[in-house]
């Protein structure tokens, strides 16, 4: 492994140390075998999302995985450095050049023509990991999916869909929060998803969807549980708790 790589592989562990990232699969399983390429698609609440999939990546996976990211966000100054430069980032423009344009992409993530230049990054060989409600959510709850997901895996059949269930992440850095604040979180790699033949975008977006819903609530649920646990070991720990 090179200096860059090894760089990398470093960034990623500090990443998945500070967001406490539990990598596991839908089974449970703590060594998820993912495919060569694949186009990973996650619900969104957090400015670090795209960061802690990316490190919870295999290093052989990791280095031909291109996260799509917000130009408006990740486009200037250190962060455009990082996001291109370390992490290989592919930087879209989610509002284009009017709203109207915006509300007329059924993207989810850019304006019309950019599924083209996604489409592009998959025919090179390398990954995909985007984000199909458009904007950060609240972290408890999943909204629509825009039709992105669905022309990118329609247009490469070949290339399976991997669902990415990110708990907690929501947490660490709040939407309009500037400091993260590290907390437990956990990435649950779901089994492949295929465009079946006839299906149509909504049933589709619909079935992508549901797999992150369902999964969210049981992991969501078990993270919240570990945190009361935490809180109530600790605070049986501190013995004269009561005192002055």
């Amino acid at each position: 492994m090179n200096v860059a790589g090894l760089s990398r592989r470093s960034l990623a562990k500090l990443i998945s140390a500070f967001a406490g990232a539990r990598v596991i699969t839908a089974q449970g399983e703590s060594e998820p075998q993912l495919p060569e390429q694949a186009i990973y698609y996650a619900n969104h609440s957090s400015h670090l999302d795209f960061l802690t999939i990316w490190a919870a990546l295999p290093a052989d996976i990791q280095k031909r995985a291109r996260p799509v990211a917000a130009k408006d966000y990740w486009g200037s100054g250190l962060r455009k450095a990082f996001a291109e430069q370390i992490f290989n980032a592919y930087l879209v423009d989610r509002h284009g050049s009017s709203h109207t344009r915006q509300r007329a992409s059924h993207s989810g993530v850019s304006p019309k023509g950019q599924i083209a230049g996604m489409a592009e990054v998959l025919s090179a060989g390398d990954s995909l990991i985007i984000f199909p409600e458009g904007t950060r959510g609240d972290g408890e709850s999943i909204a629509q999916f825009h039709g992105g997901l669905y022309k990118l895996a329609q247009q490469n059949p070949e290339v399976p869909v991997v669902p990415v269930t990110l708990a907690n992440l929501g947490r660490i850095l709040p939407k309009g929060e500037v400091v993260p604040v590290p907390h437990l979180s956990t990435v649950v790699f779901c089994d492949p998803l295929h465009v079946a033949p006839d299906e149509d975008q909504q049933a589709f977006l619909t079935r992508a969807r549901q797999v992150l819903v369902d999964c969210l609530a049981q992991h969501q649920a078990t993270v919240d549980t570990a945190d009361d646990e935490g809180g109530a070991s600790a605070a049986g720990s501190q013995p004269g708790g009561d005192g002055p």
